[in-house]
This record gives C-alpha cells, structure tokens and sequence, in this order.
C-alpha cells in the first residue's frame, strides 16, 4: 500500500483491478475543506487516459512491475521481436501493445520491456534516440538556427520540427517524451 502524497510520476498502482501509470499528479490545499491529490492516470493495458481525484492520505496499492532490458532486433508482419540482452531469449510484442512507441523504434535500439508476473504491458523507451532525417526541404542560405522551424520525416516516419539548417541524411537527437527535436546527434 501506498499514500497517494508520494505520488511521482511514472509510478504504477492498482485500482479497480486495472494497472495504472501515474502521467501527472497535483497536490491541492484549498483554503477550505481537506486536502485532495488530483491526478492523470494511463491504463498500462488499454493505453487510456484517465483524470481522478484521491483524498489526501488515501492508500493505495503498488503495483510490482520488473523491467527488463531488452533490444529490438525486428518487425516479422505484426509482431516485433525483441531479445533479452543476458539470456538471449526472444519476445515478440503485438503492434497494439506498443503502436505509440514504434515511431521512435529502429533496429537494435535497447528498450525497457514492462512486466507485470508474466504478463508483457509494453515498452519503455530511453529518454531521448537519435534518427536519421529521410526527407525535408533544403535549407536557405541565411536561414539562423533561431529563425523558425520546418517539418522533417525522420527513419521511422515520425514528423519532428526542426531548424531551417537540418538537412536530409542528418541524424538528430530527438526527445522520446513528446517527439521534439533536441539537437544534431
């Protein structure tokens, strides 16, 4: 059991027999009545978003969730198979389990695979990964590194905005949190 005080983000629980991802959390003292933590909520299984409020002090219980480190090697149809970086085992993931994360995936990128018992949630990607940009327009001599943005398609197809100096076949480090570009890599 937790208290839903030491909320941190990224922190599993059960409620409802569902598992949970704390998204964002908010400790909230009106000037009157008690205290309550308002909270955002991502379903590990549906990938649902969902707002709730708790009382302050209310328990809860945490869920006990393994990571394992593991490496993408390939997609076969649907299914992407990644491998145990110790004991070499193989894992293939439906595209359902982890379609968010697949426009950030290239081969032989390492992973955090989410296991709750022997059940697979998905995958936990590293906080930034650097891709190749596969198509934009060219630059414009004169254009500054703080003059405005453009779109680009990187490898994986994502669509990242980025300075006017980027070029196709560049490789940039972009954040795996909201898909912003951070910088060249």
């Amino acid at each position: 059991m937790i208290s839903v005080n030491n909320f941190k983000t990224g922190l599993t629980v059960e409620i409802d027999g569902g598992l949970w991802r704390v998204v964002e959390f908010q400790h909230v003292k009106p000037g009157k009545g008690s205290a309550f933590v308002r909270s955002k909520l991502k379903n590990l299984r549906t990938g649902a978003i969902q707002e709730k409020t708790f009382r302050g002090g209310e328990k809860i219980n945490q869920a006990q969730i393994d990571r394992k480190k593991m490496q993408y090697l390939y997609a076969d149809g649907t299914n992407y198979v990644f491998m145990d970086t110790e004991t070499y085992e193989q894992l293939e993931l439906p595209e359902e389990t982890i379609k968010d994360e697949l426009k950030f995936l290239k081969e032989n990128t390492v992973v955090s695979v989410i296991m709750y018992g022997s059940e697979t949630l998905g995958v936990e990607l590293p906080n930034t990964v650097d891709l190749e940009v596969s198509a934009t327009e060219p630059g414009i001599k004169g254009d500054t590194a703080s003059g405005g943005s453009k779109p680009a398609t990187m490898e994986t197809g994502l669509v990242v905005q980025v300075p006017f100096f980027v070029n196709e076949g560049d490789m940039l480090t972009i954040n795996t949190v909201d898909g912003t570009y951070i910088s060249r890599a």
